[in-house]
């Protein structure tokens, strides 16, 4: 049995590993790399391992950095199975076209540029027509109920509490008589969310390969978070601004929603024109209205009870071009959530082109941003930012809120490694930048002393 490390080795994008048991090969996840284009293109055209020696392929969640790549996994010559549970199927049904769409129309809008410059066109890195072939090699499982994938390797999906359908994938994997129980972490939640189930944690494990986003850092306590917002929301009032917060569409859109929810039944801020431009928050809310088993006991009673926060009055859900440009023109305050959330790609870029230089504006930065992205740079302090490669000086006021998290930070991720049971003799730290994931290793050294616990790096080949 071995492990190779094909992504989000001391980074937190591009999430790829390669298990190999019985002469079969099982992938983990198929992610996305985010970040400087010229490297978004080099990493993610070409995959570093051959798909048509791949049997079948295990899914944490249906984030594009765990996902994105699916579509090329498929394109380019696997055929097996891509398990999952059925809320992340969902997800990925509607999240891999429309970052297709995505692909193109940036594509397409970037042609046009450097058609007028001489300059070479380029090619999205896969199409619509590609990520709807892919879907039809999905395979939906349920919580806790043991899958077999391949001769040697059965998997159990558990509730890792960090977005819809999310999970802990579980392998228990026997060769040559003798068996191992594995168990990945995917992303780990927080816990205590207003919408979904606590993650949950693996039992019995001999190797151990986690998460290490925020393993150096804290969140603000989510006490805060709605002091935070209405008094954001009123110093953007008084500028007359707009308040414009790229957003995840998945999880951290429904989240904001219910965020501001509150404070407006409690009457602290008034019930500004909310507009959700994103088609695929739009899908995505509706997923989540079908998928009410992934809700905690306290939301699955507000839902029952005919309370849908999702669905404000004041809450517009624009979903053709046109409506997204009429934003703009908008002369009053309002509010604008827009994918994606690192401001990479999609509307949130037309939206800040369009605002960033108007100091009476507001940009809300409300989710962790992979470094070189937009989201990180203005998160940073960065005062001139390119936009379709055009600079633009940042004039408007950017706060940040990071207790909105979807994933556990430094004492939640030490919380749940705690509540791992097992003799643990190999924990792999991967899915953070190289400091975070150091730090985290320290931390589990102290922990569990007697495990060997390693940072991997690209193209590490362990034996289990």
């Amino acid at each position: 049995m071995k492990l190779t490390f094909f992504g989000a080795e001391r980074t937190t994008t591009g999430s790829k590993y390669l298990l190999e048991v019985n002469g079969h090969r099982v992938l983990l996840e198929c992610g996305m790399f985010q970040g400087r284009r010229e490297k978004t293109v080099e990493y993610n055209t070409k995959l570093p391992f051959d798909p048509t020696r791949v049997d079948a392929m295990l899914l944490s969640h249906a984030h594009i950095d765990h996902s994105g790549i699916i579509p090329i996994l498929c394109r380019d010559g696997f055929r097996g199975k891509i398990f999952c549970t059925d809320a992340t199927a969902d997800l990925c049904n509607i999240m891999l076209l429309d970052t297709a769409h995505i692909q193109e129309q940036d594509a397409m809008f970037l042609n046009k540029r450097n058609a007028k410059k001489g300059q070479p066109l380029i090619e999205p890195l896969y199409t619509q027509a590609d990520a709807q072939a892919s879907l039809k090699q999905f395979q939906p499982v349920r919580y806790q109920k043991p899958m077999a994938i391949v001769d040697g390797v059965t998997a159990t999906w558990i509730d890792a509490g960090h977005i819809l359908g999310s999970a802990h994938v579980v392998l228990d994997l026997e060769e040559g008589g003798r068996k191992i129980r594995f168990a990945f972490s995917g992303d780990i939640g927080r816990g205590r969310s207003d919408i979904l189930r606590d993650p949950e944690r693996p039992q019995g494990v001999d190797v151990l390969m986690m998460e290490s986003t925020y393993g150096n850092r804290e969140h603000e306590p989510m006490d805060n978070v709605n002091d935070r917002v209405c008094a954001i929301v009123q110093r953007t009032l008084e500028r007359r601004g707009k308040l414009i917060i790229p957003s995840f569409a998945v999880g951290r859109t429904q989240q904001l929603l219910y965020t501001l929810h509150k404070p407006i039944e409690q009457k602290r801020i008034p019930r500004l024109p909310t507009f959700v431009d994103s088609p695929l928050a739009t899908n995505a809310t509706e997923v989540f209205r079908r998928h009410t088993e992934c809700f905690n006991d306290a939301f699955r009673a507000e839902w029952r009870n005919g309370e849908n926060p999702f669905y404000m009055a004041n809450v517009t859900f624009t979903a053709s071009v046109q409506e997204s440009i009429a934003i703009n023109d908008l002369k009053e305050p309002c509010i604008i959530i827009s994918a994606s959330g690192m401001a990479e790609a999609g509307r949130i870029l037309h939206h800040l082109k369009n605002n960033i230089e108007d100091a009476r504006n507001t940009i809300l930065i409300v989710g962790w941003c992979a470094q070189h992205t937009l989201g990180a740079r203005l998160a940073s302090g960065d005062k001139l930012v390119n936009i379709f490669g055009e600079p633009h000086k940042v004039l408007a006021q950017v706060e940040t809120i990071n207790a909105f998290s979807g994933h556990a930070d430094h004492t939640e991720l030490l919380a749940w490694a705690k509540g791992v049971s097992g003799p643990l003799k190999q924990i792999f730290v991967i899915h953070g930048e190289e400091q975070a994931s150091m730090m985290f290793a320290a931390d589990l050294r102290t922990l569990y002393p007697k495990s060997d616990v390693r940072v991997p790096v690209f193209r590490d080949n362990i034996g289990l």
